[in-house]
């Protein structure tokens, strides 16, 4: 039987995320799905694998029950598939945000980031520039480790640890007298759209004229797209360790993730 993986998240107040908890975690036990969810007054942020059957029946209840209010309704959800479960556990956890930026001034359930597709990205790296001229300069939001595997050709890497980082790492960079982020616009990037999301608002209450996020990240770029402009893979957070263009598992292990580190 095919696995059915997905991945998505939603910015959108949650008064009381605890109340959730319970309930989620009793379907997907239901459904035999295994994998992540993190909720927070900010909104939710989900990572799980199971049959479609179930799969299907789930994002159903969690965007059509009343319980939840339609704060889900418009989840946008992205897929790939694998042979095996790449999960060992089902586990809903409350988190102060579904992404940790420790930045409390910015609040994506009260105004998203500008974003764009892919397939408007794709054209735009085609061209050298976007459709007022500028020059384009792709933002990587992932940690270190993520971007080893794989990044946009020319890239600009913070080589962050983890994305609470960013906004002293992205600062520092912005305010160099040589500058890459000058006088272009800026597309920030990562796995599913949550951090970039987040990192796009930081550049715009920093003052930056034109910043976008891409939209559904990269995984819904391979999807759309493919790989093109992309080199590697990309990491994501189970048991497949990475994805190429095509969402299909590299055949990676963690362990060889962890020699390739010791090695360098």
């Amino acid at each position: 039987m095919q696995i059915v993986n997905i991945a998505a998240y939603k910015f959108v107040g949650i008064p009381e995320p605890a109340a959730w908890q319970p309930l989620l975690k009793e379907r997907c036990d239901a459904l035999q799905l295994k994998g992540t969810i993190l909720l927070a007054s900010e909104g939710i942020n989900l990572f799980l694998a199971g049959s479609r059957v179930a799969i299907d029946q789930f994002l159903e209840y969690l965007q059509a029950d009343d319980l939840f209010a339609g704060r889900f309704a418009e989840l946008d959800v992205k897929e790939s598939f694998s042979a095996d479960q790449p999960f060992r556990k089902m586990v809903v956890r409350i988190a102060a945000e579904i992404i940790t930026m420790r930045h409390p001034m910015i609040q994506p359930e009260s105004c998203r980031a500008p974003h764009i597709d892919a397939r408007t990205l794709k054209r735009w790296l085609d061209e050298g520039r976007d459709d007022e001229g500028r020059e384009l300069l792709m933002l990587d939001t992932r940690n270190d480790f993520e971007v080893e595997m794989g990044t946009f050709e020319n890239a600009l890497d913070l080589h962050i640890e983890k994305f609470s980082d960013f906004p002293d790492a992205i600062s520092k960079t912005m305010d160099q007298s040589e500058s890459r982020l000058r006088d272009k616009t800026i597309v920030s990037f990562c796995t599913g759209g949550i951090r970039c999301e987040k990192a796009a608002l930081y550049l715009q209450e920093k003052g930056h004229p034109k910043v976008l996020q891409l939209d559904g990240g990269i995984l819904r770029y391979f999807e759309d797209v493919g790989g093109a402009h992309w080199q590697g893979e990309c990491f994501v957070f189970d048991e497949r360790v990475s994805l190429d263009p095509a969402l299909k598992a590299s055949g990676k292990t963690l362990a060889d993730r962890r020699e390739k580190k010791v090695k360098k």
